[in-house]
């Protein structure tokens, strides 16, 4: 815990960038009867039916400090998805990064070893040597600031059916864009000294003697 908490409060050296990331299931359902429009007095409503059209999978990548982020729609959530997010970190996004600290949970999928699967191993040691592992705690997952933006996410984005990734992705960049353009930021309070007073219970107890 005090790990990614002492990651959050303090600042970073130059050629260093604070990345958290998360994910979510994301059920893809069609109407089966249109809805009807917004009216004088009344808000937009829909037919109670839909139709299941599966599941795909949204990555949530948030750099805090910069106010940005991004949605990521891949169809599953495999190693090689999770491996294209880390080459596009170090490739796209933050190519001039030294050092990429990275905040994520302890999926079986989140790991280094992902790059070598679809890398040759003298690209995907490169690449790793770049990255800082931050996993969050078990049922500490809220320690994860991505959280906070999937949050907002759900609540202005996906609060509604969506029956295609073509169409997901189409309204997650239109929203992503939207926050980056605003460079909305996270104000996280939480510190290790807070952690030491209010979950005590997480910590040992030294007895005296």
């Amino acid at each position: 815990m005090e790990d990614i908490l002492d990651l959050y409060e303090r600042p970073l050296e130059p050629g260093e960038v604070k990345v958290c990331v998360d994910e979510r299931p994301y059920p893809l359902l069609a109407d089966t009867q249109p809805g009807l429009p917004v009216e004088p007095g009344r808000p937009a409503r829909e037919d109670y039916t839909y139709e299941r059209k599966g599941v795909c999978n949204l990555f949530v990548v948030l750099a805090p400090d910069q106010g940005w982020r991004d949605v990521v729609v891949t169809e599953r959530r495999t190693k090689e998805d999770w491996d294209r997010l880390l080459v596009r970190l170090t490739d796209e996004v933050f190519p001039e990064a030294r050092r990429i600290h990275l905040v994520c949970d302890n999926l079986n999928t989140h790991t280094l070893g992902a790059l070598y699967l679809v890398l040759p191993p003298e690209e995907a040691r490169k690449r790793a040597e770049r990255f800082v592992f931050h996993p969050t705690p078990k049922h500490a997952s809220w320690l994860n600031m991505a959280e906070i933006e999937i949050s907002a996410l759900e609540r202005q984005c996906l609060d509604r059916r969506i029956g295609d990734t073509e169409t997901l992705r189409r309204e997650a960049t239109a929203w992503v864009q939207a926050r980056n353009r605003e460079r909305v930021t996270i104000h996280w309070r939480f510190t290790s000294r807070d952690a030491r007073q209010k979950p005590a219970r997480s910590y040992p107890q030294i007895k005296d003697g």
